[in-house]
């Protein structure tokens, strides 16, 4: 039995938008009302924690009533085929809860808290909270598990090697101009064969680089579908 080829599938926003979850980007730079800076960044947590697990609280029970979609399906389906990938910039659980096995999370993941003090302590949340005065094993404030704007990403060079490594390589639902997510593509090597799902136009680096399907994750999986099975 010959060894399955392995797809790396990149995924942002725009997949789990289909799922009804809203991202600060069509909300004209706001989450829920809230500027990014008094919510998403290690300064904010410092001014006002209460705030900050609040926020996060709420969109924690917003995930937890979402459902994946036809395109979180149609990746872990895929698994039939391919030694699929998914490294994602999305931080619910979708992609999980729809079946599929390998998911590197960029920017965190909601449904975990971690501590404040030791980025190795991370607990599963399910459907709790967390309150100002929950403490790790050390003592500290948990924290959500989440990557805000100006820390580091941590799992980017684990992805940059994935990608490196990939027979295919597809990208749904990102712009691609969130860095240093966005440079992925840079680590792909140029002969391996590479989709973008996603209604909205790209640089024309991306279009010469990229089969590009101009649809929604939802309505342009059948076409991505029929287009990868073509390298099997």
């Amino acid at each position: 039995m010959s060894q399955k080829k392995r797809l790396v599938v990149f995924t942002g926003a725009g997949i789990s938008a289909d799922s009804g979850i809203r991202t600060f980007r069509d909300s004209g730079g706001l989450w829920e009302q809230y500027n990014i800076e008094d919510v998403a960044t290690f300064e904010a947590w410092v001014k006002n924690r209460d705030l900050v697990l609040s926020f996060y609280n709420e969109r924690r029970k917003q995930i937890l009533e979402a459902q994946p979609n036809a395109a979180h399906y149609f990746l872990a389906e895929l698994q039939n085929h391919f030694d699929v990938q998914v490294i994602t910039q999305n931080v619910d659980d979708l992609h999980e809860r729809a079946g599929s096995k390998k998911v590197l999370h960029l920017h965190g993941e909601i449904m975990k808290a971690r501590s404040s003090v030791d980025d190795t302590l991370i607990y599963n949340l399910g459907t709790k909270s967390i309150a100002n005065g929950d403490t790790c094993e050390k003592g500290s404030q948990l924290r959500p598990h989440i990557v805000w704007f100006g820390e580091p990403v941590p799992e980017m060079d684990n992805a940059n090697l994935l990608a490196a490594h990939a027979d295919l390589f597809v990208v749904i639902g990102t712009s691609l101009n969130v860095y240093p997510a966005a440079g992925i593509l840079n680590f792909v090597m140029p002969k391996t064969p590479k989709w973008l799902l996603d209604p909205g136009h790209f640089g024309d680096e991306y279009e010469k680089e990229l089969l590009h399907v101009k649809e929604t994750a939802v309505k342009g999986v059948e076409q991505l579908r029929a287009e990868l099975l073509k390298h099997l």
